[in-house]
């Protein structure tokens, strides 16, 4: 039985060689959470996707341990229900209720017609970066502006009032705050929200919020739980890809010379970066609601998994050499978006973000490289998303 779970990384662009080992030699394995409980880890593709996919097992905030840090979860969120709109932890008929009522507005066709309003913002922050010259910090400078801005533009939110949810929303996933700080973050954002709505309501757009408040089943609480929701994950989870995706690039330079040249698809290239990054970091809590046997063993009623995204999409049996970088996998299914019920919604804005983001990026300075040594990189390791805090290059 693991004592806790394995987070420490060799190299900052691998997941911990524990979790590797285990994919290989116990893929489902015993594992003892900070709170005491005794539940299990999962590092494989194939029993990742079992889990994933089978609503036996539960995303239901209640019920959700953490395998990395017990206070947050003991004061936030274990035994609490999920907060009103907060619907990536409910379970169905909650949780389909929400998915159905957002699905049609995150379609591939919806976030095509965004490819204009990502492709003006992508350019307005090279232009900011071209003007201001090197050196530059890409994360405060292109990272997370451009999905910050473009969830914005989604939802409806106003360009100059992003920085509360970015500041708010990174502080969601952090692990070094506490119950205090965290419930004072989503309050302001929910009363920033709720003066949105209502200004929606008295004066509707084209855009989400306005659709929202449209709708005569939302309650406010409801409405604003739903928009924050989408803001957190719309712009923290990009942001991280894209920088810790730029790294992998300058790292490379071989890859980005294929993709500024057309050699290398922009499509197939964020797809291999999702594999190969998988930013949920520390995996995703499932609970048993009833016994299930699994690989051979016995889940029981109450016992919390953890899905280790990371490991399972480094899983040598469904990944051919997975710690390479390869740009023309065609492998897909890939675990970078989740799977099942609670897979990703907007994981076509993200996609278009990152596709345009990166080509535009490379095509503008072709000679950028870092500015200081790899290890001179500060990572986010006390955070749920993986990624970097600063990422300084030059051209």
């Amino acid at each position: 039985m693991l004592e806790a779970l394995p987070t420490a990384r060799d190299h900052p662009l691998d997941p911990p060689t524990e979790l590797r080992r285990l994919s290989a030699e116990e893929p489902l394995c015993r594992l003892l959470y900070p709170d005491g409980h005794v539940g299990w880890v999962v590092t494989s593709y194939e029993l990742a996707r079992c889990v994933l996919g089978d609503q036996r097992f539960s995303s239901r905030s209640e019920l959700l341990r953490s395998a990395v840090h017990p206070t947050r979860i003991a004061e936030v969120e274990r035994g609490e229900s999920a907060p009103a709109g907060f619907f990536a932890i409910m379970d169905p008929p909650e949780h389909t209720k929400y998915r159905r009522l957002l699905t049609g507005h995150f379609t591939v066709r919806r976030m095509n017609a965004l490819r204009p309003t990502i492709e003006q913002i992508v350019e307005s922050r090279l232009q900011v970066l071209a003007e201001t010259g090197p050196p530059a910090d890409l994360v405060p400078s292109f990272a997370l502006p451009v999905p910050s801005l473009a969830i914005c533009a989604l939802l409806g939110v106003p360009a100059d009032e992003r920085g509360v949810f970015e500041r708010y929303g990174s502080l969601l996933n952090s692990l070094e705050v506490d119950a205090a700080e965290i419930k004072s973050g989503m309050t302001a954002m929910s009363d920033c929200l709720k003066g949105l709505i209502g200004q929606r309501r008295r004066r509707p757009s084209d855009d989400l919020l306005s659709a929202l408040a449209r709708e005569d089943d939302l309650s406010e609480d409801q409405t604003a739980g739903i928009a924050m929701l989408i803001l957190v994950a719309g712009h923290d989870t990009t942001a991280s890809m894209l920088a810790l995706g730029t790294l992998v690039f300058l790292l490379h330079p071989e890859h980005a010379e294929a993709l500024r040249e057309g050699e290398a698809s922009a499509e197939r290239a964020v797809e291999e970066m999702l594999r190969y990054l998988t930013i949920v970091q520390y995996g995703l809590p499932r609970t048993a609601v009833e016994d299930v046997e699994l690989a051979g063993e016995l889940i029981r009623a109450g016992e919390t998994v953890t899905v280790s995204l990371p490991a399972a999409n480094r899983d040598s049996t469904r990944f051919p050499e997975p710690d390479q970088v390869d740009l023309s996998r065609t492998t897909p299914g890939h675990l970078g978006f989740g799977y099942g019920l609670h897979q990703c919604l907007g994981q076509h804005l993200a996609r278009l973000e990152m596709q345009i983001a990166f080509s535009m990026l490379l095509r503008r300075f072709p000679t950028l490289e870092l500015a200081v040594p790899l290890a001179e990189i500060p990572l986010r390791r006390q955070h749920m998303i993986y990624g970097v805090e600063r990422l300084p290059v030059r051209w």
